[in-house]
């Protein structure tokens, strides 16, 4: 596993200025930021090549693919068998995270269907998967507050 990098607060700027304008050019963001152009340019390249930045698909919409629902999934799993379940587990397009967790489950998966016949279609394949001996799912009623990171960002610039 490979050391984690801390984002700096030059980072933070840098990344709290794409998410104003995400398309914005390396020039427009040195000018706006009264950073070297270079200095932006070497930390956007350091921060895709050493993992800091999810992949852009994750900004997608999921309504966009027409995925209308989101659910959370906990999973309970037989012992020791964690990997191969995992793996497993991987092969379900519909099922976005997983995370091992505390608690009564093993695993909570965040999952998407189109709608509630398809969530029972994923819910069956994750049921179906190996090493799963329970699961209880919990569907998402609203979005109250969407994944974010800007708050974290601008409290490093303070």
């Amino acid at each position: 596993m490979s050391e984690t990098r801390i984002v700096d607060r030059t980072d933070a700027a840098i990344l709290l200025a794409l998410d104003a304008a995400p398309l914005a050019t390396t020039t427009a963001l040195a000018d706006e930021l009264g950073f070297a152009r270079n200095t932006v340019q070497s930390r956007q390249r350091r921060l895709e090549s050493d993992g800091s930045l999810a992949p852009p698909s994750s900004r997608l919409r999921l309504d966009s693919l027409g995925y209308q629902m989101l659910a959370f999934v906990s999973i309970q799993i037989s012992q020791g068998e964690l990997d191969p379940t995992v793996e497993a587990l991987s092969t379900i397009p519909e099922v976005l995270e997983l995370h091992a967790v505390t608690g009564d489950a093993d695993l909570i998966a965040r999952v998407v269907a189109v709608d509630p016949e398809d969530l029972h279609r994923v819910t069956r394949l994750i049921v179906g998967s190996y090493g799963v001996m329970r699961t209880s799912t919990s569907l998402a009623a609203r979005e109250l507050i969407p994944h974010r990171m800007g708050p974290l960002l601008a409290r490093s610039l303070e």
